[in-house]
């Protein structure tokens, strides 16, 4: 099935040559500005968010990226696009249904409300060499049997706001011609990979069989200021050297609003302070790591008062 070819360099707005400091530079700039907590039309930013977030995911992993280039650097933003042999999983197949001696049923497997676009999906999506035989052709004589319905996995991008509070997210999955809509509960503290299970909500089963079961894997969403870990979130607070020596309250941001912290004189460079509780879900944390930056540009007045620190202190890094 074809689908809407993604430029995913034109949308975070670098060349293909794009070095992996200058993608990331990009998404940053481009994720605080469409970020839904912070931009005024919410619904335009939550949808460019996620296209964002989309590219970044394949742009910033070598083997993702290595793979989003060898389709080609030719098709046009929103051509129709069908992946060339070896790339189509299931979600763009189709298998014969139950009941073909009655005249067979196509069905596929499409996700709506999962933060992914089926370009995605289709090439990246853990529906590539997903479950227990899915895309297999299945072909059965006219008789009556009950089988049950075979499972149904397809990603799902979470926010670490989303992750931190938990919330309700409606997805549709489109099963051949009919659709249909369930409300997925993401606990508080979810985590990157975790599986969510809806029982009974994958393929139909066949002569009164259960039907299979529906699993969204959560993929969560890249953050312009934090990085990950399980429970916690890591961000990164630029020191100049004489706070990181002498001490300072410095502010921080978190998922509910910044907040200040301390940071003891003598502090080092990639030193970690814990600000409990305001990571994902109630086991997490945040973790401060502190980076040291030196003026790159000085006045005459400033490189005297430096040099004069050079002649009076005893301190050598090297001892």
């Amino acid at each position: 099935m074809p689908v809407q070819y993604k430029d995913y360099y034109e949308i975070l707005g670098v060349p293909r040559s794009a070095s992996d400091a200058d993608i990331k530079k990009s998404f940053r700039k481009l994720a605080r500005e469409f970020h839904p907590d912070v931009a005024k039309d919410k619904k335009r930013a939550e949808e460019k968010f996620k296209e964002i977030n989309e590219a970044y995911e394949v742009l910033s992993d070598p083997a993702k990226r290595k793979k989003y280039d060898e389709l080609g650097a030719n098709w046009k933003q929103g051509a129709e696009f069908r992946p060339p042999p070896g790339y189509e999983n299931f979600a763009g197949q189709q298998f014969q249904g139950r009941g073909a001696g009655q005249g067979a049923e196509g069905f596929e497997f499409h996700f709506g409300g999962t933060g992914f676009s089926d370009f995605f999906e289709q090439i990246f999506g853990s529906r590539n060499g997903g479950r227990s035989g899915f895309g297999r052709a299945a072909q059965f004589e006219e008789q009556e049997y009950a089988e049950r319905g075979r499972d149904v996995e397809g990603d799902l991008m979470v926010t670490l706001e989303e992750a931190a509070r938990g919330s309700i997210r409606s997805v549709s999955v489109r099963h051949g011609s009919k659709t249909e809509t369930h409300q997925v509960k993401i606990p508080a503290g979810v985590t990157e990979g975790q599986r969510l299970r809806l029982s009974g909500k994958g393929e139909h089963g066949h002569g009164g069989a259960a039907s299979g079961d529906l699993y969204l894997r959560v993929r969560l969403a890249k953050h312009p200021d934090f990085e990950v870990e399980e429970h916690n979130l890591i961000c990164e607070a630029e020191l100049a050297p004489w706070e990181a020596a002498l001490g300072t309250e410095l502010s921080v941001p978190t998922l509910n609003g910044r907040v200040n912290i301390k940071i003891p004189a003598g502090t080092q460079s990639g030193q970690k302070l814990r600000v409990r509780g305001r990571g994902l879900g109630a086991n997490g944390d945040l973790f401060v790591v502190t980076k040291i930056v030196v003026p790159s540009q000085m006045s005459d007045a400033e490189k005297k008062l430096w040099e004069q620190l050079k002649r009076e202190s005893k301190f050598n890094p090297r001892d």
